[in-house]
This record gives C-alpha cells, sequence and structure tokens, in this order.
C-alpha cells in the first residue's frame, strides 16, 4: 500500500499491486487493474519511488531457500 494526496488535497492509500499504468497529461493519473483512475498532486516519479521502497519493505528479511540436487 502505498500513501498519495489527492488533487483536493486529501491523503488517499492504494494497493500498489493494482496500479497499472502511471500517465503525466499535465495532472498525474494511476490507471489501475479495477478500471478506476485517481488524480494524484504526486509525479511519476515519486509513484515509482513510492512503489518501489514499499515492494522492497515486503521482502525485508527474505531470505531465498537453497534448492538441494538429488
Amino acid at each position: 500500500m502505498i500513501k498519495v494526496t489527492r488533487l483536493n488535497g486529501t491523503a488517499i492509500v492504494i494497493n500498489a499491486d493494482l496500479i497499472e499504468f502511471v500517465e503525466e497529461i499535465p495532472d498525474t493519473i494511476v490507471s489501475l487493474t479495477t478500471g478506476k483512475k485517481i488524480m494524484v498532486k504526486e509525479n511519476s516519479e515519486e509513484i515509482i519511488d513510492k512503489v518501489t521502497r514499499y515492494k522492497r519493505s515486503t521482502l525485508v528479511g527474505y531470505q531465498s531457500v537453497p534448492i538441494r540436487e538429488a
């Protein structure tokens, strides 16, 4: 989940896994896989950074398990 700001200044939290694409025309529009579109104040680079940080935080402590050959 990432926190973004609508154009009216209210904060909203969206599921980063549902983001399909982000456009800047000129306002930033986040399109979700559900078909919903959300206009936000953050630019596309900020959205990418937020999603990247969120995805990294979900992997903290993850260690790959070695595969043993039979």
